[in-house]
């Protein structure tokens, strides 16, 4: 399988991929990302990666991914933010194709870890991920502060 990474004519693209996923995930509504927002972050300030995985010259499924950090490790490890395929291609080992690609840049790079979150009713994914020696997190509870919470935290 073909891979491509992302460059900034893709942000629409990605964008797609996004609603895709977050409609997918019953989340549609959550999304706030524009084409602009997008090159910003992650073309010009750098602070995400997207891979592309191809059948022929499409774009079939996609990974957005950054680095974050392990203090207990020492060294950087990946985080898988969104994977997504495309519902008529999967089934064809393309998901598989991504998370295999983002293990070899993860081990490229000589990070530590490659994670991710998966939301519990996602039983599909679940099986999935195990099924390539993924081990949920149960031990741990994700906790987050955004929005106006975000702004007003003193």
């Amino acid at each position: 399988m073909d891979f491509r990474f992302a460059n900034e004519n893709d942000v629409n693209l990605i964008l797609e991929f996004i609603k895709s996923l977050a409609d997918y995930e019953h989340m549609l509504d959550q999304v706030v990302a524009t084409p602009e927002l997008l090159k910003e972050w992650i073309f010009d300030k750098k602070k995400a990666e997207v891979i592309f995985v191809l059948e022929g010259d499409k774009e079939v499924g996609f990974a957005l991914f950054f680095h974050n950090f392990s203090t207990f490790l020492g060294r950087a490890g990946l985080y898988l933010e969104d994977l997504f395929v495309l519902p008529e291609y999967r089934g064809k080992g393309y998901g598989k194709a991504l998370l295999t690609k983002l293990a070899a840049i993860a081990n490229e790079r000589g990070c530590g870890r490659f994670e991710w979150w998966c939301l519990d009713w996602n039983t599909p994914s679940i099986e999935f991920y195990k099924s390539m020696g993924a081990e949920p997190m149960s031990d741990w509870t994700v906790y987050r502060i955004s929005g106006k919470t975000l702004t007003d935290l003193k």
